[in-house]
């Protein structure tokens, strides 16, 4: 096992990332049971928060100190469009008006801790703030589809976060962590508020 920043950063907050698969809403996308109105409220929330996390590449793409780093940063921001498409999708299916989204509180406590930091920061540690949400779907997809992905109506959920399409985007963030993060205690505690911050996204839809 490689002992990587990224994959450290992860290890120590196994058990953030347990709680996230066996929350009831992960729980209810993983077999059709969820609530559409809960799902339909989260994706509003997650495009939201998307659009930040867009926009939090971009700085950091700017502050990039070398050409690679710029290029890995921005081709990322592609990622983010994708998954965009999909809930805009899902929001012509349901009737969701992406554009009218109030975030709530713990959609707009992580965006404005990942705007502040990719703002603030320099690039390594917003490279951490940001590699939670990208290696946490990348494990709930695979989770979620291990033994097969089932036909429902969160079917294209589960199939975007496992495909060989999604899982790359996460190392390719986390290769940035690796690249330009040092191991310190204030690396390890941004990590863990994304993951906290990830935790409550999950419940605040769950409460809807």
């Amino acid at each position: 096992m490689t002992n990587d920043l990224s994959n450290q950063l992860w290890t120590a907050n196994q058990d953030l990332a347990q709680a996230c698969l066996e929350h009831p809403f992960v729980q209810g996308i993983a077999n059709g049971s969820l609530e559409r109105w809960k799902f339909a409220y989260y994706v509003g929330q997650d495009a939201f928060f998307l659009q930040a996390f867009a926009r939090a590449y971009s700085l950091a793409a700017a502050k990039a100190p070398d050409w690679i780093g710029f290029t890995i940063f921005h081709n990322l921001v592609g990622g983010v469009v994708e998954e965009l498409r999909l809930h805009e999708s899902y929001a012509a299916q349901w009737g969701v008006n992406l554009h009218s989204v109030e975030p709530g509180a713990a959609t707009r406590r992580y965006t404005d801790f990942l705007l502040a930091t990719a703002w603030s920061g320099d690039v390594g540690i917003t490279a951490a703030a940001m590699s939670p949400c990208m290696r946490l779907y990348a494990f709930l997809g695979k989770q979620l589809a291990d033994g097969g992905i089932p036909n429902h109506q969160y079917t294209d959920w589960i199939r975007t976060y496992s495909s060989a399409d999604f899982q790359p985007l996460a190392q390719q963030l986390e290769n940035l962590v690796d690249n330009y993060a040092a191991a310190n205690a204030l690396i390890y505690s941004t990590y863990r508020y994304a993951m906290l911050c990830e935790q409550d996204f999950f419940q605040a839809a769950w409460m809807v």
